[in-house]
């Protein structure tokens, strides 16, 4: 077969052109498919980093550029944190989180920073936020061991959750703590980020900040620690509740032990130094403990939203507790209390201050205060209001009464033993707290009329106006007859239990300022006078002599019914004390009264809380208003022909029963005229003229109803207008 010759076209050159080669080159040099693979996941792996990269940067430029100042993110607090002072500055109690006093980087001793730093972040002076060493180090101990050994957080890692997140163990708020980590590097100091730690890293306890935990595991300020307590301090930081100081003493001094050792391995300590190192010279400050106070700082701080505006920065409380009449409380009443017994005791002072206050016998096992919260039949106690209301109706201690069986719409009151004394006066029917005359005088003045004073006083819970209310059958709180005593021994004016002194910032900013309330008189000061008499007589000769001090005390026991309660209230040299005794559940106890253990009780306490304190004697001299006079001595202040008094219908009538100007009577009694255009007088200005002109419409028409019918004027005598309630038995 003939060969068939391609025809070639021309080259460039004019020559005949070359057929190329058709058959393919071999592959197997160009790379494997594994090896193109390798490649592009490089390629894409390295764009997707730098795409990584690049998003955290911008994440943590915005970030910083959102974050507060340094001065905002040192207020910033997890909670607000309330120190509550007693009257000589002392503390009584921490509540919530406690951020003590901010100490400055150049405050802070220098082996606290090294302390901190060797044992929470060595690296923290090389990093920027987040540490890639700690991280491998961290992932290495947990593949060894098996579980998470070493955390690979920084100090800037620890400060973004403390204020900015929360402890969960989650990814992302991981990858959220880190781009904080770094925007608070890229922002602020090294030295600015170590003062942010040590003042807000927790330490246990409600202690946030190397302050507030040296204040509460030591007794001084965080900027005079040794080296001995700041490795306590910085070995708390890993477990705060277990190597407390105030938990497990040894278990805080082992650990500290390891943070020295480990400050000496990073060079911030020499070996003769971390050798020298005495963990026996240190002193823990007093735990305080849940003392009795803590009834007073339960009734105290509910009332911070009255008195201060709504902040968030940690306040300092200063309250009226005196811790010496506190204690003397505290011991008083646990001394003193029958077993299985609750008690309760109430002090103030003459303005009202409270000095002390007992809720309960243990506030551990209880911390219901039965002070303030409690309420009680106050039983002979009561008569206080009974008494004021017939002194205030016209009655004196000296006055005659009989102490006789009496029935009163059914009701038949018993004498305590039963007995029954006969004419005595007003002092001894209450000294000796006779039920018979109480009742008698309840019912002469009107049980609503003793309901009345004791609103007057205080007595803030509902009362009964049933004849039996005369002997304390309404309940009351402690604190509230407490300050009807109060209200007693300060003439008769009011007085209102307070608490608060004024309230500070830590910074010593005054927020609040305790004004004291103006005073008002709730009875007369002569009707304050003879209360007071008869209060002294109770505790001097009466049921109350258990509470005697050694200097005038005036005082009244109160007992119910199958000696449930028992009560003493009185006062003296400017204190009012009350005590309560009793079961929570209302069972009989048998043989408490309020002239045993509740008066023990008082004098217990009084001799301490008055030590420091003159003796006062009592104003008891009754300065009685010209309406109440006796007759005999009015007759020898005025002409008894001068003697008139006033009709129902607004006439000045004269002591023969004429009308002046009436005409009326015999001719020679006719006032003459001294001129013949005199006219006769006109009549007198009637009642409604008379009050409407003086304000006194409903004391005038109270005279009206009921002076003229129910205590005529005596011939030779000038009239006189009775008491409001009631008259003075003759």
């Amino acid at each position: 077969m003939a060969r068939r010759d391609t025809p070639r076209r021309p080259n460039n050159d004019g020559g005949p052109e070359r057929t190329p080669d058709r058959r393919r080159a071999p592959q197997g040099r160009e790379g494997s498919f594994l090896g193109r693979m390798v490649r592009r996941l490089i390629v894409w792996g390295g764009g997707v980093a730098l795409l990584g990269v690049i998003g955290v940067a911008v994440a943590v430029l915005i970030t910083a550029r959102s974050l507060p100042s340094y001065d905002r993110l040192k207020s910033s607090q997890a909670g607000q944190m309330i120190v509550v002072r007693a009257n000589d500055g002392s503390e009584i109690v921490t509540l919530g989180p406690s951020y003590g006093k901010w100490v400055p980087y150049s405050r802070i001793p220098e082996v606290m920073k090294d302390a901190m730093i060797s044992v929470e972040d060595r690296r923290f002076r090389e990093h920027w936020g987040v540490d890639p060493i700690g991280i491998v180090r961290s992932v290495m101990v947990r593949v060894q061991s098996g579980h998470w050994r070493q955390g690979g957080s920084t100090i800037t890692q620890q400060l973004a959750r403390n204020v900015f997140l929360n402890n969960s163990r989650t990814f992302d708020r991981k990858i959220r703590e880190a781009v904080l980590a770094m925007a608070l590097e890229s922002k602020f100091s090294k030295n600015q980020i170590l003062e942010l730690y040590l003042n807000k890293v927790y330490f246990g306890g409600g202690a946030y900040g190397v302050d507030s935990a040296a204040r509460k595991f030591f007794g001084h300020p965080g900027d005079q620690l040794t080296l001995e307590e700041a490795a306590i301090i910085a070995g708390l930081v890993k477990a705060p509740s277990h190597y407390s100081p105030t938990a497990d003493a040894q278990a805080a001094v082992d650990r500290a032990k390891v943070v020295v050792e480990t400050m000496k391995d990073a060079g911030n300590l020499t070996p003769a130094a971390a050798a020298s190192a005495n963990f026996d010279n240190v002193h823990l400050a007093a735990e305080q403990g849940q003392n009795s106070a803590r009834y007073f700082t339960d009734w105290v701080l509910p009332q911070l939203d009255l008195v201060v505006p709504e902040v968030d920065q940690p306040i300092e409380v200063w309250t009226t507790l005196d811790p010496v009449a506190q204690r003397a409380a505290t011991s008083s009443l646990q001394g003193n209390v029958p077993s299985g017994v609750q008690g309760a005791l109430v002090s103030v002072d003459r303005d009202g201050a409270v000095l002390a206050m007992v809720g309960g016998t243990d506030y551990v096992t209880s911390n219901y205060n039965r002070a303030t919260n409690a309420v009680r039949q106050p039983g002979s106690a009561w008569k206080l209001f009974v008494y004021l209301a017939a002194l205030e109706a016209g009655y004196t201690p000296d006055d005659r009464v009989v102490d006789e069986p009496v029935t009163i719409q059914g009701w038949s009151p018993r004498n305590s033993g039963g007995t029954y004394a006969g004419p005595i006066d007003v002092r001894t029917a209450f000294a000796y707290s006779k039920n018979t005359v109480a009742a008698q005088l309840g019912n002469e003045v009107g049980f609503g009329a003793v309901a009345n004073m004791a609103r007057r006083f205080g007595i803030t819970t509902p009362i009964n106006t049933q004849p039996s209310m005369v002997l304390g059958t309404s309940d009351v709180r402690v604190i509230d007859m407490v300050r009807a005593f109060a209200e007693v021994q300060a003439k008769g004016t009011t007085v209102v239990p307070y608490g608060i002194r004024k309230v500070t910032t830590t910074d010593g900013e005054v927020l609040y300022s305790h004004r004291p309330e103006t005073q008002q008189q709730l009875v007369p000061n002569y009707v304050a006078a003879a209360i007071t008499d008869l209060l002294q007589t109770a505790v001097s000769t009466g049921t109350g002599r258990a509470a005697q001090i050694g200097r005038p005390v005036a005082g009244k026991t109160g007992t119910t019914s199958s000696n449930k309660d028992g009560w003493f209230l009185g006062f003296s040299s400017g204190i009012t004390t009350g005590v309560w005794m009793g079961r929570d559940d209302a069972r009989p106890v048998p043989g408490l009264q309020g002239g045993t253990a509740p008066a023990r009780a008082f004098a217990a306490y009084m001799k301490v809380a008055t030590a420091k304190r003159p003796p006062e004697p009592f104003e008891t001299q009754l300065k009685l208003p010209q309406w109440q006079l006796e007759p005999d001595d009015e007759a020898m202040q005025a002409n008894p022909d001068d003697y008139f008094y006033v009709d129902p219908n607004g006439n000045v009538v004269n002591q023969d029963g004429r009308r002046q100007g009436d005409g009326s009577g015999d001719a020679d009694q006719q006032p003459v005229p001294q001129d013949e255009n005199d006219a006769p007088p006109p009549a007198a200005a009637n009642d409604d003229f008379l009050d409407r002109a003086t304000g006194r419409q409903d004391s005038a028409r109270q005279r009206q109803m009921s002076a003229p019918a129910q205590r005529p004027p005596r011939p030779g005598a000038t009239a006189r207008p009775l008491p409001p309630i009631g008259n003075p038995p003759q």
